[in-house]
């Protein structure tokens, strides 16, 4: 009985009973499902909401003590990307906590305004996180990089304050939901402006927002190799809107060719035995999919752009952890530029770091933006999580590419979000309502 992939990497990662880390691989140790085990982490990841709690727990761990330092300061990475620059007093003290604590540990890490970004891109692009990692986030879209091969997972700020201090965590295995994507088409591709994001939308949508509770989730068959590394961070990232503890990719030559060049350190590459056992396997025909709309209040309420009746709207966001990427910047370009804005909303425009912004910038994506009457933000989680550059008001709905849709989740409780990829997100923002990309072509 062979093994997944999750349960190699931890198994790659168990500490022994002493509490030191076992000089183990997925070779020599075995894990299975639903055991219980200490693991070594590669990152710790925490951001300007979850840190300051963080820090508080693990100063508490010290507080008899002369001396508190983190486990390994190459090790920790502190990103300011919800609310900074600071949109009030409350934001600039935690900001400023994080601040102090990077410097007093003298973190390698920490990424403050001017060189920061959204957390999730950032991450991979700086080269953070490699294939085989075993990575630990206070946030839930820590799940983001098992687009690298990567065992990937949000804990609460308490567990990484702990995981600052000793560089381990306890885990339990999660079981494995292996999802195929074929194509019964014929046609070996996905159908036009259809991304990672309808693919993990349209998932959701057919498996429910608790299918994957508890559980990793292994991405696999011909239409989703062929995803770009945009798409499955996208997919990765949404995981957890299934209940998914994490969502893993193959490491195959794409992943290889992102890696090469920003990942300096070893790192190892696993792959899951034929003879795996898996909780669950899904097929999914994803040649026969269009772009998805999610409707309010789950990200589960997926259903194809053409079905969807005359939703007027009043904002427009692209960016976000989840599509907020240099591809995806293209994409809205393709529909924007040329044309304008619907005079009736907002179009806010959102690069994921600080690179993809310069990158956008030199291609002459940003003029067309402003051209066409969005605007173009400092990268940011803001509207994302209702926290600021785009809160919504009573009665207002939104059209977003990020990853959430709960109730008041992009600002007042009597507010609408409709989550979709990019592409029918910039087809929204030039017709004034939700549509396809083939409405304003």
């Amino acid at each position: 009985m062979g093994h997944t992939i999750t349960e190699k990497i931890i198994a790659a990662h168990l500490v022994d009973g002493s509490g030191a880390e076992a000089a183990v691989s997925g070779d020599c140790a075995e894990v299975w499902a639903g055991d219980l085990v200490e693991a070594a982490v590669d990152i710790v990841l925490s951001n300007d909401i979850t840190a300051p709690i963080a820090i508080r727990e693990f100063k508490k761990l010290f507080e008899s003590a002369e001396a508190e330092r983190v486990f390994d300061p190459d090790k920790i990475v502190m990103v300011a990307d919800h609310f900074a620059p600071n949109k009030d007093i409350e934001s600039a003290e935690q900001c400023t906590q994080m601040r102090r604590f990077a410097r007093e540990q003298a973190l390698s890490h920490h990424y403050d305004v001017g060189h920061m970004g959204i957390e999730h891109v950032l991450l991979p692009e700086q080269g953070l996180v490699a294939p085989g990692d075993l990575v630990v986030g206070a946030d839930s879209h820590t799940c983001t990089y098992g687009a690298l091969g990567a065992f990937a997972a949000g804990m609460g700020s308490t567990d990484i304050g702990m995981a600052m201090s000793t560089g381990r965590v306890w885990l339990r295995v999660p079981e494995t939901i292996r999802i195929v994507y074929t194509d019964l088409t014929g046609r070996g591709r996905l159908q036009p402006w259809v991304s990672g994001k309808d693919l993990i939308l349209y998932t959701i949508g057919q498996i429910g927002v608790s299918g994957a509770r508890y559980k990793a989730i292994k991405f696999a068959g011909p239409m989703v190799e062929a995803l770009s590394m945009a798409g499955r961070f996208t997919m990765a990232n949404m995981a957890i809107e299934a209940g998914a503890k994490s969502g893993l990719f193959d490491v195959d030559g794409t992943t290889q060719a992102y890696v090469e060049g920003r990942v300096t350190r070893p790192y190892e590459v696993y792959q899951a035995d034929p003879d795996a056992v898996y909780a669950d396997i899904i097929e999914i025909d994803a040649g026969q999919i269009e772009p998805q709309v999610a409707f309010p209040h789950l990200p589960e309420n997926a259903r194809p752009v053409s079905e969807v009746e005359e939703t007027l709207v009043d904002q427009v966001v692209i960016g976000s952890c989840t599509n907020g990427r240099l591809e995806d910047l293209r994409v809205a370009a393709e529909l924007l530029g040329g044309r304008q804005v619907h005079p009736d909303l907002r179009c806010i425009i959102i690069p994921g770091t600080q690179q993809v912004y310069l990158d956008a910038l030199r291609e002459g994506l940003i003029e067309m933006f402003i051209e066409a009457g969005a605007v173009v933000s400092t990268p940011t989680c803001g509207p994302c999580l209702g926290g600021h550059m785009g809160v919504l008001a009573a009665g207002e709905r939104a059209v977003s590419t990020t990853n959430r849709n709960f109730r008041g989740r992009m600002g007042h409780p009597e507010s609408e979000v409709y989550l979709a990829g990019p592409a029918v997100a910039a087809a929204s923002a030039v017709a004034g309502c939700i549509v396809g990309p083939d409405e304003v072509l």
